[in-house]
């Protein structure tokens, strides 16, 4: 019995110490070559846009989570909490946020290149917690 109540202990010890699963915040989507021509008006720069979804089943917050590409654009959540199962789209341009689906860069100058770049998402430690990159010019959209 001293074997088994010894046996049990070690397991539940190695359990409580054991890393959690992976990270509930996911880049799903980079919407890179904005529609149409590419004037560089505000309709045609949140033609381009990163979307981020929250696939656990709880709130989590994002204050101080970055996104940043290759060239080293970065967008800053502010203190945001994102629900369970629920996407924001994080458009380039300028607009009115309207938390939780739509944030806006507010930059005047696109983000992502057209034929290459790479989108990272790092927590408010700098952890990185996902990474999604393309690589082709013939499309307008990486599903990641």
């Amino acid at each position: 019995m001293k074997r088994l109540s010894a046996a049990v202990l070690c397991c539940l010890a190695v359990l409580a110490l054991a890393p959690p699963g992976s990270a509930a915040i996911r880049i799903t989507k980079i919407y890179y070559n904005s529609p149409g021509v590419e004037s560089g008006s505000n309709a045609s720069l949140n033609g381009e846009w990163i979307t981020i979804k929250n696939t656990g089943n709880r709130e989590r917050q994002r204050k101080g989570w970055k996104i940043r590409d290759v060239a080293g654009n970065v967008f800053r959540f502010l203190s945001v909490k994102l629900p369970a199962g629920t996407t924001v789209k994080i458009h380039t341009g300028k607009g009115p946020d309207t938390f939780p689906h739509h944030l806006y860069w507010k930059l005047e100058t696109y983000v992502w290149d057209n034929d290459k770049d790479k989108a990272t998402l790092r927590n408010a430690a700098a952890n990185i917690v996902d990474t999604c990159a393309y690589n082709n010019a013939s499309a307008s959209y990486k599903v990641c």
